[in-house]
């Protein structure tokens, strides 16, 4: 979803201008993957052999040899180098490649994606095949099964080897049993919080949402955000297993309250730790799903507290062991300010449509320059509901509709929808007394798009498309990218496309007119394979009025042909830009330690734990708002440069966005050919994935297809099931259903 422009329009800071030939950029590649590969192992041996002697020892003599050159010289001390190292290495080796893969594959795109395609035979992904379809973790894949298993096996090992480090220790004293006991426990208690540290170091990474690691491995972060959920459980268990342990022992020693406020200058300080870990506690408790479903906004505000959980957490442990998970907390921190840059910026709802099945569709105004793909969401704020409250929502556009805008659907679902619906429900009132400008009544922020790096529902020749209700938005955009693309001629596009959509009443099925066929490919039906089955499961029979199904569409408000628009500072925006966005601020921090050591803290012998975790983490966010808020400003400046020449171009583009807006509002009723009208529409009943996927087992044949479910958990499951299912009992002429989620759940 990277940033360009037109061939004919590359700015100055295009990486299109870099030309490789394609040895040297395969070349290129696979040195790079090679490299990122040994030091992610590095740093993941590192961590699960920790535990030992001999790691200990060879970590040890890493930090000695660190403190004795240059980075000893610059402020990177103890663990930073070890620990948080890896990661920040690995996020500039990610800059790198991704700028050698776009500035040629970009170019190569389709000629990449017949080349996946073309696969004699299909087979197995790890990605892509569900092991786990039931139970806590939701539908699990086996790449995703096997880094559970990977942690589960980290903390059994560390539990192990910490176990027989303890005794060990034990056995150097003879103490009495009372107090052999309380010792254990507390050794039990420090090694528990180690293990959390480790988790700690991870836990932040999935929810950097413009993330050069999760663009690095093509992981959108709606995937990525349950990663965040069960690294989440895991590391709040391990530090609630830290605190209960200490506390036991210090209660059986009878110190409890002379240990929690005692804030010693040196070493450990106890009252940050619990002040962090009552923090985690508050987080952990109101995300669980029960709570998080039912009291949203009880979990969205409760989540802010994790700042006060990082500080303190440095406070309480020092510069030094708090550094082991600073590289994540780091690049967190990098993609929040950047996030927080974007959203300063009002963005005009150049329409909003209300149609009556209790959705909202609206088209906001973003730049040229800024593209994103048809599987893409965003992040929106109303802030006249809440300046806190940030809600996701699925593109319904496809990039192709038009250069200038990109539309979403609300559906509502709880009070701020309702409310939403409610302030526009009451324009379309007054409509006819509106001007023909945005409404200042509604003000909008937005963080995104993000999305997939790449468009990756074109990789498969064979799609099935599964939604529930209003999980069909995606499904919309995707229809009207191949659609366009079909019209366009392209090559590798699907050639069966089969889409399954469940729904409650039969008023839903105005959400499909979205999709203005006639003016995209009037005659689809001769380039595309597209089959569409509905199911309305509340409804016995169709209505009396199905035959203006098309025009059940309400009418728009505030039009207008381009507003202020979304800002371009995204992770996921422009490469070369992103790029020196993670670079710059981490050089400054390195630079900024430095500086902290040589001139501060070694001077005056600062050994004070808490007030040099406390600095540490000052020195992170300092880092970030200087040096990255000076690429913020350049990159402004940059996007304004370029949003001033497009005034001069494409205008006859900039009308052609309201194409899309207007098709919503008329949706004009001489369409001879609609998705509506050739669906097939049952009643009463649901879907039988089983027949249904039996039934493209013989008919399809010895093929992959891409099975993409976007709706709530019991579908995902249903479809994973069968998926899985199918490819375990295939034969050698039946296909490979590659199972690929896009539901979102905060």
């Amino acid at each position: 979803m990277a940033t360009t422009m037109d061939e004919h329009t590359q700015p100055l800071l295009s990486s299109a201008y870099v030309k490789k030939t394609p040895f040297l950029h395969s070349s290129a590649k696979w040195v790079l993957k090679i490299v990122i590969w040994g030091v992610f192992i590095f740093w993941v041996t590192i961590i699960f052999l920790f535990p030992t002697k001999p790691a200990n020892e060879l970590v040890g003599k890493l930090i000695d040899i660190s403190s004795g050159t240059v980075f000893g010289i610059t402020g990177i001390r103890d663990f930073f180098l070890v620990f948080s190292g890896p990661i920040l290495i690995i996020a500039f080796l990610a800059v790198v490649y991704l700028l050698i893969s776009h500035s040629w594959e970009h170019q190569h795109q389709h000629q990449l994606q017949k080349e996946k395609r073309t696969s004699k035979n299909p087979r197995i992904r790890l990605w892509t095949f569900p092991v786990l379809v039931d139970g806590p973790f939701g539908v699990v894949s086996a790449a995703e099964f096997i880094g559970i298993l990977l942690f589960v096996a980290f903390i059994v090992w560390a539990v192990s080897a910490y176990t027989l480090e303890n005794f060990s220790i034990l056995a150097e004293f003879h103490l009495p049993t009372r107090l052999e006991c309380c010792m254990m426990l507390e050794l039990y208690g420090l090694h528990f919080g180690l293990m959390g540290l480790f988790c700690l170091a991870y836990l932040f990474l999935p929810i950097a949402r413009g993330s050069v690691l999760l663009r690095l491995v093509d992981i959108p972060f709606e995937h990525a955000t349950k990663y965040h959920v069960w690294l989440g459980h895991l590391t709040l268990f391990l530090f609630t297993l830290h605190g209960l342990l200490y506390i036991t022992a210090w209660t059986m020693e009878g110190r409890l309250l002379q240990e929690i406020l005692d804030w010693e200058e040196t070493g450990i300080a106890i009252i940050p730790g619990a002040i962090s870990l009552l923090a985690g506690l508050l987080m952990w408790v109101t995300s669980l799903s029960p709570v998080r479903k039912q009291y949203f906004e009880l979990f969205f505000y409760t989540h802010q507290l994790y700042v006060v959980f990082v500080v303190f957490l440095a406070m309480h442990v020092g510069d030094s062991v708090f550094s082991m998970a600073a590289g994540g907390i780091f690049l967190f921190m990098l993609d929040r300010f950047l996030r927080f840059c974007q959203s300063r910026r009002t963005v005009d709802i150049i329409s909003a449509t209300c149609l009556p099945c209790g959705t909202v569709e609206l088209v906001l105004s973003k730049p040229g320059n800024l593209q994103y793909n048809a599987l893409s969401f965003i992040f929106l704020q109303v802030k006249e509901f809440s300046w806190l409250q940030w809600h996701p929502f699925s593109v319904s556009s496809s990039p192709l509709d038009g250069k200038y805008h990109l539309s979403i659907l609300i559906k509502v679902l709880g009070k701020w929808t309702e409310k939403l619906r409610g302030i526009i429900s009451n324009f379309c009132k007054e409509e006819q007394e509106l001007s023909f400008q945005p409404h200042p009544k509604i003000t909008a922020s937005v963080e995104g798009p993000y999305g997939h790096q790449s468009p990756y529902h074109l990789m498969y020749e064979n799609l099935v498309l599964v939604a529930g209700g209003i999980g069909i938005s995606p499904f919309l955009a995707i229809l009207s990218d191949i659609l366009h693309s079909a019209r366009e001629n392209k090559t590798c596009l699907p050639t069966n496309i089969l889409l399954l959509w469940a729904i409650k009443k039969s008023n839903e099925l105005s959400l499909l007119s979205l999709v203005d066929v006639r003016s995209i490919c009037p005659s689809f039906s001769d380039k595309l394979k597209i089959q569409i089955q509905i199911y309305v499961t509340r409804e016995s029979e169709p209505p009396l009025e199905e035959g203006n199904i098309e025009k059940t569409v309400n009418s728009s408000v505030f039009p207008a042909l381009r507003g202020r628009e979304m800002s371009v500072l995204v992770g996921t925006g422009n490469n070369i830009w992103s790029g020196i966005y993670v670079i710059l601020p981490v050089l400054g921090f390195v630079l900024f330690l430095g500086l902290l050591n040589s001139y501060y803290i070694n001077p005056f012998g600062i050994n004070t734990g808490w007030y040099t975790g406390l600095l540490f983490v000052l020195g992170m966010v300092a880092s970030v708002v200087i040096f990255g808020g000076a690429v913020v400003g350049l990159w402004h400046l940059w996007e304004s440069r370029i949003s001033e020449s497009e005034e001069f171009e494409d205008y006859q583009m900039k009308i052609g966005m309201m194409k899309h807006s207007n098709g919503s509002m008329e949706h004009n009723e001489s369409n001879h050919e609609s998705l509506v009208s050739t669906s097939t529409i049952q009643y009463g009943c649901r879907p039988d994935f089983k027949g249904m996927f039996g039934s493209i087992s013989e008919s399809w044949g010895q093929v992959d297809v891409g099975v993409i479910v976007c709706g709530p958990p019991t579908l995902e499951a249903s479809v994973a099931k069968e998926c899985r299912s199918h490819n375990i009992r295939r034969r050698s002429h039946h296909p490979i259903f590659h199972f690929n989620s896009h539901s979102f759940d905060l």
